[in-house]
């Protein structure tokens, strides 16, 4: 009677997992707003800069290189103390299409990205936002144009693609594995009106949008979540939508360790708590399913007829395929559908390791 149970429990656990990567799968094709601009309205890119003098050299000419007609630059320098400043310096005098924004940290907001990015906000010329950070690089010369033609009378922020640079490493395909997982969750609940999440590297919205909900002062005092906490202050029931083309991605270039990605994603779980209460349960209940679905998975192979769970787990597995499949192309990333399954059960194990960190201890900066 228990193992019929744990059985059925094992079926639906399978069975919500194959409805996500279904609905996953609904933001894998063109993505068609109905009323795209056929204008391009002037955009003001915001990048952020800390302590980037290197990235500041290599990356800045992908973003003045832009075919774009209407645009400026706008570096943000959040307190920098290695070279940038003088690099910066270099590009005041030598450039002035680029207008540089110097800010010092303060008593009230010592390190915090928010009253950073509200200063830039606030001196930008245009209504068109897109921001970025100086450790990224835009594989498009026709990134702003793709970002920017997702704006719309209705539609007023836009999520963009962040990738990671190919590593021969098995964390990097842990990370880009995570990353990609990450993005199709955002972009299919951004597609049902219901968004959660942007990365600070690749997104967009309007000055009105910021202003409408008072920009950050909901969370100023929270170091962690200038994007996804802004978003949900954002959201309504029309205003969002996403770029899945190929010239709208930008790649991060920085080098992230195992314990760097590891303690970003125990502030993002933890971040998780701050929420609607709609999305912190569709998030829990598909990592949750997850686990189970593997859990059970393993204890019902030597407890129960074989070919029974086999075939349950070959139809979670084959439609996983499928659809990551097609993720994997879509989003240029390669050799992560050959080591599928493997990494999939080395990122839950990985997760169930956060979830219980978090438990024990919170993030240092949630302290």
């Amino acid at each position: 009677m228990i193992l019929t149970v744990i059985f059925y429990i094992f079926v639906a656990c399978t069975a919500i997992q194959i409805v996500y990567y279904l609905i996953f799968s609904s933001v894998l094709f063109s993505n068609k707003n109905k009323e795209l601009h056929t204008d391009t309205p002037p955009i003001s890119l915001i990048v952020y800069v800390k302590n980037s003098g290197d990235y500041l050299s290599k990356n800045l000419k992908y973003f003045k290189e832009q075919n774009y007609p209407n645009f400026e630059i706008l570096l943000v320098n959040n307190a920098s103390i290695d070279n940038t400043d003088d690099i910066l310096e270099d590009i005041r005098e030598h450039d002035k299409s680029i207008r540089i924004i110097d800010v010092e940290n303060n008593e009230s907001f010592w390190g915090n990205k928010k009253y950073t990015y509200t200063l830039a906000i606030k001196a930008a010329k245009h209504e068109h936002l897109l921001f970025s950070e100086i450790d990224v690089k835009p594989i498009s010369k026709n990134w702003i144009l793709e970002m920017s033609k997702q704006f719309s009378l209705k539609k007023s922020i836009v999520l963009g693609y962040k990738k990671y640079s190919l590593k021969s490493s098995l964390i990097n395909l842990v990370i880009r594995l995570d990353n990609l997982l990450h993005t199709l969750k955002s972009f299919s609940f951004a597609k049902f009106n219901s968004g959660f999440s942007a990365s600070s590297k690749n997104y967009a919205f309007t000055k009105s949008e910021f202003f409408k909900v008072k920009g950050f002062i909901n969370h100023i005092k929270i170091r962690e979540g200038k994007d996804d906490l802004f978003i949900k202050d954002a959201i309504n029931n029309h205003n969002i939508t996403f770029s899945n083309t190929e010239d709208s991605f930008v790649e991060c270039l920085e080098k992230t360790s195992l314990k760097q990605w590891f303690t970003n994603k125990r502030n993002q779980l933890n971040l998780q708590n701050k929420y609607s209460l709609k999305n912190k349960f569709l998030l829990f209940l598909f990592s949750f399913t997850k686990y189970l679905t593997y859990i059970l998975c393993a204890v019902l192979f030597f407890f129960y007829p074989w070919k029974h769970i086999l075939l349950i787990i070959i139809s979670y597995f084959v439609t996983q395929f499928i659809v990551m499949g097609i993720a994997t192309k879509k989003f240029k990333e390669p050799h992560l559908i050959f080591l599928l399954p493997v990494l999939d059960i080395y990122l839950v194990l990985i997760q169930i390791t956060i979830f219980i960190s978090n438990l024990i201890s919170k993030p240092s900066h949630w302290k």
